[in-house]
């Protein structure tokens, strides 16, 4: 069944927002995909624990994954809904006026942009438009 054709799931939109582990998680992908390792550094938090709050976030309709070899990749998605559509909207911009979802942020520049990755890091793929965003090596 295609995401258009799926019935819209209110209840499971309102949950999904009412954690604030999963509203960490929103905050760091931004307009970027994000992939898992490092919502683990992040966020100090196992790895099985990040991936269930992100998989509660793709079954309500607010995130889409991508695979690229070992990588697991995360990012926002416009739920179905126009109206939940819009409240997502202005959540992320209450999040991102928020001091400990700027501190988060903040942390996730400070790791994309260091010279040498932590270890559980090494090889992962920096979430692009986070960088490209930061104006080259300057803003780091």
């Amino acid at each position: 069944m295609s995401r258009a054709n799926r019935k819209f799931d209110l209840e499971k939109f309102f949950v999904a927002l009412s954690d604030r582990n999963r509203l960490r998680l929103i905050n760091l992908m931004g307009n970027d995909e994000v992939c898992v390792c490092f919502f683990v550094e992040i966020l100090k938090m196992p790895q099985p624990r990040v991936s269930r709050h992100l998989a509660y976030l793709r079954r309500a309709g607010i995130v889409a994954t991508r695979r690229e070899g070992k990588w697991m990749h995360y990012r926002i998605v416009p739920p179905s809904d126009e109206h939940a559509a819009r409240i997502l909207q202005e959540a992320r911009a209450y999040l991102a006026a928020d001091r400990e979802m700027q501190q988060d942020r903040a942390r996730l520049v400070k790791v994309c942009c260091a010279p040498a990755l932590p270890a559980p890091l090494q090889g992962a793929p920096l979430p692009a438009r986070l960088l490209a965003s930061l104006a080259g090596p300057a803003q780091c």
